[in-house]
Formats: C-alpha cells, structure tokens, sequence
C-alpha cells in the first residue's frame, strides 16, 4: 500500500546534496518509494518530483505531467519513474517558463530550459530505455534532474526580477491563458 511522503521545504540540507546512485532497483524499499512518490505527486499537485524532495537522497524522480490546478495546460502521460537518468543530448535552443516546486511553496520563476533532450533511464522493471523529451516535459524533467545534484530552480533564475508568488502567477499567467 503506497503512502503520502512528507515533502522537505527549501533549508533542508538534503535538497541541496548529490544524490546516490540506486544500486538495486529491485529492492522492495526502492519499490514502495517510487509507489509512495507516485501517490505524493498526485496529492500534491504536482508534475513531478524527485527521491531528495522527500528526504531520500537517490537518483529517481518521476515524471507525472497531467492538467491539474496548478498547472491545468500540462500534456497528460502516464507517470513514469527514471532511475539514475542521464541527459546525453540537448538542443541549443533554450526556453524560459514558469515552474513552482513542492519544496518552495508559493514561489514560481521564469526559468531557462532546453527546448528539446534526449535521455537515459532505467525504468521500475530495470529496462534502460531512451526518448526524447520536448516542450513542457523536458521542462519536468531537467527540474527533477536538478534536484539529484542539489539545485533548486531559483539557482537557475537569469533575475530576480523572474520571481513571483503563486497568487500573482494564478492571477496573471493562468488566468490570462
């Protein structure tokens, strides 16, 4: 039975380490967690989210990108969890939009991505499988990637100027749409 993880906010040491890499994806620990995370990011609204988001710090994030209120033009895919990913290519061209964090409520930014990557994973089965990503689920996953090595978005902010709280983001990007 897959549980709701409490999520760590932004001071907590364990955002801003390296995560370890998942040695073996068929212990049952690692298992439940990528269950638990599943059912987290559901409850939390969210498109994504990575192990060290709650306070397990190993390389696995899944990608869940569905409509929902906090991002309600997000494409919907069935929630995937990636074990030690790897970005092997990247366009050049770079798109700034705007993501939140569960670790940072309240706070959106303006962030600089990738327009299109192309990644390595292996899935909950221990299949290493390989896609290219594009758009807003590129955007997911370069964020939960950050969070393996310590970053947070705001770290990628080009201005503080490309802050603004989730109250204002609602009223002016989402309501504007």
């Amino acid at each position: 039975m897959s549980e709701l993880l409490p999520i760590i906010q932004l001071g907590n040491s364990i955002l801003r380490q390296k995560a370890s890499l998942v040695e073996n994806i068929n212990d049952e620990r690692i298992q439940k967690l990528i269950d638990d995370l599943m059912t987290t990011v559901a409850k939390a609204n969210g498109v994504g989210i990575a192990a060290p988001q709650v306070a397990q710090s190993c390389r696995l994030f899944i990608v869940a990108s569905r409509p929902n209120p906090r991002y309600p033009n997000a494409p919907e895919m069935e929630p995937t969890a990636m074990i030690n990913p790897k970005i092997v290519a990247h366009s050049t061209e770079v798109v700034k939009g705007w993501e939140g964090c569960l670790c940072v409520p309240g706070i959106r930014g303006l962030v600089p991505r990738y327009q299109e990557i192309e990644v390595e994973y292996t899935d909950r089965n221990g299949k290493l499988q390989k896609q290219e990503l594009t758009d807003f689920v590129a955007r997911i996953f370069q964020h939960e990637y950050d969070h393996l090595d310590g970053i947070v978005f705001l770290d990628r902010l080009e201005s503080t100027l490309d802050i603004i709280t989730e109250q204002e983001y609602q009223k002016q990007v989402i309501n504007n749409t």
